[in-house]
């Protein structure tokens, strides 16, 4: 699977926009768009999700971990299961001798 600054590369090539233009709109500098599409981990989140709202794929952000079967199987495991106190004993009149 290609990493996610290729993937935005070839969303940008694909739709004919040069670094410049996306540059521009994401008010981002030109190197700091080479080092997303190379997947430099020292850009900041805010510079992708820029450069996504530019390319029209900000709706794709959402679905990040959106489906996390372990996590929620893992959260399952360890919740508390719901117990409930004795119940209490009615006191009658009866019982003082």
């Amino acid at each position: 699977m290609m990493a996610l600054g290729g993937r935005l590369k070839l969303a940008r090539l694909r739709r004919r926009f040069s670094m410049e233009t996306v540059c521009a709109r994401a008010d981002i500098s030109r190197s700091t768009l080479y080092k997303v599409e190379n997947g430099d981990p020292t850009v900041a989140i805010g510079a992708y999700i820029q450069v996504l709202r530019v390319l029209g794929l900000l709706g794709d952000l959402s679905r990040v971990a959106q489906e996390d079967a372990v996590g929620h199987r893992l959260q399952d495991e360890s919740l508390p299961q719901r117990k409930r106190a004795p119940r209490k004993k009615v006191l009658t009149g009866d019982n003082h001798g």
